[in-house]
């Protein structure tokens, strides 16, 4: 019964969804590796406590971090992903794209407030994925973002055609059309918690194939890539990004966790207007006295 419920609601999302505009960030600065950590620039907004319901102040400010969380390589090509976070909320998504084996760093696909990213794979040279979903007020709206073009630009494809609590907790394509993935959907209080989908046309929708209230196996997951790794350094305070090389590890770039703080922008004091003396008064003019005029006389001159 249960299977059969299963198969009459195969569902087919995005199908008609009209394609999305790819996003790159050409005019962004490169962050350039030379041994230390580097330092990712982040700029936190009254905008953002605000959404965040931060209560930040100057005396003691928010401390932002940034988290890396997934590492994937194609040739000299290296793609990271992860958010930029507080001790309470998470601020933003970050995608980040080497294309000189780490030298050099750049951010090819905006940052998305609200969300975290956290597995990337590539099939090729060309198709890639990475995934993701928005984590506030719960987590929520899974999805994926999609490169044809060796990462050079990305855009966003749901996995669901609606709002639902869920959270891919894997994927994983066999070619460049063929992908199955993982919800898990446990914190959204129903009875249903995990979800398996498949998808024919590289991701860009998605259809359940299978529903149950126990964790699913997947049945085609590959090897993940065992040659690159992300470790957090607390010395340095950094994630390194480390590549397998005969017996050891190298460290192929590394990026500082604390990268900003949250804290009220400063008070602009409004100028003191100038008050300016009124002139002196000159003083009051002497006049002579007034001798009173004496009466007209009434006599008749002689």
């Amino acid at each position: 019964m249960k299977n059969a419920l299963v198969a009459a609601i195969v569902l087919s999302v995005l199908a008609a969804q009209a394609p999305e505009t790819p996003t790159a960030n050409p005019e962004k600065t490169a962050l350039v590796y030379t041994g230390q950590p580097v330092r990712l620039g982040f700029e936190c907004t009254e905008e953002d406590m605000q959404w965040g319901g931060l209560t930040c102040t100057e005396e003691e400010p928010c401390p932002v971090y940034l988290e890396l969380s997934a590492v994937e390589s194609i040739g000299n090509k290296v793609f990271a992903a992860g958010n930029i976070h507080t001790s309470d909320v998470t601020l933003y998504s970050v995608v980040l794209a080497s294309e000189d084996a780490g030298k050099t760093w750049q951010e090819p696909y905006d940052r998305m407030r609200g969300t975290s990213l956290d597995h990337i794979q590539f099939i090729d040279f060309e198709s890639g994925w990475v995934s993701g979903q928005l984590l506030v007020p719960v987590p929520q709206d899974p999805f994926l973002l999609i490169t044809s073009d060796s990462g050079k630009t990305w855009r966003r494809r749901a996995v669901f055609g609606e709002v639902r609590a869920g959270t891919i907790q894997q994927f994983w394509f066999s070619s460049r059309t063929s992908g199955t993935l993982l919800i898990d959907r446990s914190q959204s209080g129903e009875a249903t918690r995990f979800e398996l989908y498949e998808s024919a046309n590289g991701g860009e929708s998605w259809s359940v194939r299978e529903m149950s209230d126990k964790p699913i196996r997947m049945r085609h997951a590959g090897v993940p890539n065992t040659d690159w790794r992300i470790r957090a350094d607390a010395p340095t305070k950094s994630f390194r990004i480390e590549r397998h090389q005969g017996e050891r590890w190298a460290t192929i770039a590394s990026f500082l966790v604390p990268i900003s703080q949250c804290k009220p922008a400063p008070r602009v004091e409004a100028p003191v207007p100038e008050v300016k003396e009124a002139p002196a008064t000159p003083p009051a003019q002497t006049l002579p006295p007034v001798r009173p005029r004496k009466p007209p006389t009434l006599k008749k001159p002689r």
